[in-house]
């Protein structure tokens, strides 16, 4: 058997525990916040498409005028923003966190 290990399979598997160790420690430490902040953007962009397109849903809120000029920024998230918020909802939606 040959255990000779080159230069580069060594770097190779140091590199791979320090990234393994990264992930581990950013998991335990700021996962959860950067999850939490990323569903409070999404809120708030919905309820910015609300106020602005809220004519597709029928709530008319903001003159056509500055609507058409947005229009052109907020065209690839219409869709989704549909599906939210017509999206059926249950008890089960407000609590968000895991059961452990």
């Amino acid at each position: 058997m040959n255990f000779k290990l080159t230069v580069s399979q060594i770097t190779r598997t140091a590199g791979g525990f320090t990234r393994a160790f990264g992930d581990m420690v950013y998991g335990a430490s700021v996962y959860e916040i950067v999850r939490g902040l990323h569903k409070e953007r999404s809120h708030l962009e919905h309820l910015f498409i609300l106020i602005v397109f809220g004519d597709i849903v029928g709530i008319p809120v903001l003159p056509p005028y500055y609507t058409l000029r947005l229009l052109p920024y907020v065209v690839p998230n219409i869709n989704g923003w549909k599906r939210s918020l017509l999206r059926e909802r249950d008890l089960t939606d407000l609590c968000d966190q895991e059961i452990t």
